[in-house]
């Protein structure tokens, strides 16, 4: 048993509330976080309580949520992302999830993922395994990248999305023309979720931050699944990229991505 799987009773009662809520409670008013970028009231509202919640249960450890920022520890903190997918939760596309990691310096140690309208709950210790509703999971054994259905992030918006959405574009030209299908479902912690289980063979998420990727990345690698970023390095909560996929596929998928990018100007 790993030294964190102590710490994750609380991390599945902590996500419990959060996937209660969104399966219970509306949106809510919507406030604008940039050109095209909103939060919801119910993620400012499950952010809060679970900071809260977390804060009493583990007081030594920090937290940081999308919303509303980084409070106490930074040597182990709580990594929230309140709801992933909130346009996805807004209209009522069940592409959504709740995304709860723990930290540890700089690798992502513990994860909880809730798609709390698909009945399905992920998590994963470092050493001990992922699991999808208590029931082990493996990431596929897909060799062929001809063969592989995979997900890729949103494209950009804001003021420079123009900028930043060369690259995405480029990918996503690059992998029409080598494997079997493209997705792109609008939640990092859903495709990484998904890759786990042997859904999808590879996934690449571009412009990362911590609470979007973090619960997603353990419970891949625990799945067995390579995690790796933009240089093939292992990914970490400040990796630029987020290259994840089947052992066999890692390489030809870091090569796919090598070749799209030398082809524009990389904007992150």
């Amino acid at each position: 048993m790993s030294e964190y799987r102590e710490l994750l009773p609380i991390a599945v009662e902590a996500v419990n509330r959060a996937a209660e809520a969104m399966r219970h409670r509306s949106p809510g008013a919507l406030t604008v976080k940039g050109d095209r970028d909103f939060a919801s009231e119910l993620d400012f509202a499950i952010e809060r309580d679970l900071r809260a919640f977390l804060s009493a249960e583990t007081p030594e450890i920090g937290f940081l949520g999308e919303e509303e920022g980084f409070t106490g520890s930074t040597d182990m903190q709580w990594v929230l992302d309140p709801i992933d997918g909130t346009a996805n939760f807004v209209r009522r596309l069940p592409l959504c999830a709740v995304s709860l990691a723990l930290v540890h310096r700089s690798e992502a140690v513990l994860g909880v993922i809730d798609l709390p309208f698909l009945a399905s709950r992920y998590t994963a210790a470092k050493g001990d395994g992922a699991a999808a509703n208590g029931q082990e999971i493996r990431a596929s054994s897909t060799r062929d990248l001809g063969m592989a259905i995979v997900a890729i992030g949103d494209y950009a918006v804001g003021s420079d999305a123009e900028a930043r959405n060369r690259l995405r574009l480029a990918l996503t030209a690059q992998l029409a023309a080598e494997v079997q299908r493209v997705r792109m479902t609008g939640s990092a912690a859903l495709d990484l979720a998904w890759l786990a289980e042997g859904r999808l063979d590879a996934a690449l998420t571009l412009s990362n931050h911590a609470w979007d990727m973090a619960a997603g990345v353990v419970i891949a690698r625990e799945s067995g699944a390579a995690v790796i970023d933009q240089d093939g390095a292992d990914h970490d909560v400040s990796s630029a990229v987020t290259l994840a996929a089947t052992p066999a596929l890692a390489g030809a998928m870091l090569a796919t991505y090598r070749k799209a990018a030398s082809t524009v100007e990389v904007v992150q």
